[in-house]
């Protein structure tokens, strides 16, 4: 599931649900952009892996797995946005391949695209 949050609001605070949500496979995503950004501070990215996806050592794991592969679009993020990526328990046994396909159709369907020029 993928919620649309204002990270400056109190969902985010609160842990509550954001504004609009798309059902996905192993990776879930939350994304917002903060009203208030004075100074141009690039892209965050924070990761959420409870104990429902396993024990320690599978936490962790999943966590460098999603780290690794929210990398590559770091760059396509907007600046001062923030990014959370909550894995669900199938992204313990899911292959790398099912993660990166999940991970970068939650950030095509949250991110705005790109602006055509005239």
């Amino acid at each position: 599931m993928v919620h649309l949050l204002d990270p400056s609001g109190p969902a985010v605070d609160a842990g509550s649900t954001g504004l609009g949500s798309t059902g996905l496979g192993s990776v879930i995503g939350e994304y917002g952009v903060s009203h208030e950004v004075t100074v141009v501070e690039p892209a965050r990215v924070g990761f959420v892996v409870s104990r429902a996806v396993g024990g320690s050592v599978v936490r962790n794991r999943v966590e460098r797995r999603l780290r690794h592969l929210v990398r590559d679009h770091l760059a396509s993020l907007p600046a001062g946005g923030r990014v959370v990526v909550r894995a669900n328990p199938a992204a313990a046994d899911a292959p790398s391949d099912v993660l990166a396909r999940d991970l970068a159709s939650a950030l095509r369907r949250l991110l705005p695209p790109p602006e055509a020029s005239s």
